[in-house]
């Protein structure tokens, strides 16, 4: 994870029983070349975020990474061959940036049990007739399962969660109703000393999905 607001407490190198004996679930929510990602510790009836960041999935190297589908402004990317290439930077920064972030949650004594993934939309590309909405559709099916790919790769099991159904499947799932989810998420970050935006929220919501049973365990 790139620039953690937040950093779980340490004790000398010595890692709380607390820590080691709950579990823990991480929450993205996937933007064009990055994804918002908090660590949730709970249990699920009382969790509480550890650490929120973002993941990098693109090379800010390679500037058309972050938007592979797109030759310009504008203008959609219909060249095979760029696309593979890009794609290739793609699964390679997802891969090395999760990798990089599950490592050091379990090195800190933390037991995952998987992550939960907010995307925008799961309407399939193909079937989007304008060129450049359909452009922005495929990016954000590449860097999704760029993300899923990436957390298998590193033994952790994933649900994905489309943004407009959030909270109306956490609510079945949590057994709250919407308005106390709201409020319950936007207290998670009081007292924090950077801002605790509508990502955040959507991640953090849905590691709390996770922490409630909704994927099986880590693999590793």
């Amino acid at each position: 994870m790139q620039s953690p607001r937040t950093r779980p407490a340490g004790n000398g190198g010595t890692v709380p029983a607390t820590v080691m004996g709950s579990p823990a679930a991480l929450g993205f929510r996937v933007k064009s070349g990055w994804a918002t990602a908090v660590l949730l510790l709970g249990p699920a009836e009382s969790p509480s975020v550890v650490e929120a960041g973002r993941v990098e999935l693109s090379d800010a190297s390679v500037p058309h990474s972050r938007q592979p589908h797109h030759a310009a402004t504008g203008v959609a990317q219909t060249d095979p061959a760029v696309l593979a290439h890009l794609t290739g930077i793609v699964e390679q920064c997802a891969r090395r940036s999760v990798a990089q972030l599950v490592e050091r949650h379990r090195a800190a004594g933390h037991r995952l049990i998987g992550a939960g993934i907010v995307v925008g939309s799961d309407s399939p590309p193909d079937r989007i007739a304008n060129p450049h909405i359909r452009a922005h559709a495929s990016e954000g099916r590449l860097f999704r399962t760029a993300l899923e790919s990436a957390l298998t790769s590193a033994g952790v099991s994933g649900r994905v969660v489309v943004e407009r159904t959030l909270y109306a499947t956490a609510a079945a799932t949590l057994h709250r109703a919407e308005p106390a989810l709201k409020q319950a998420v936007t207290a998670m970050g009081r007292g924090r000393t950077s801002s605790w935006r509508a990502d955040d929220k959507a991640a953090a919501l849905a590691a709390w999905l996770v922490l409630a049973g909704g994927v099986s365990m880590d693999r590793s």
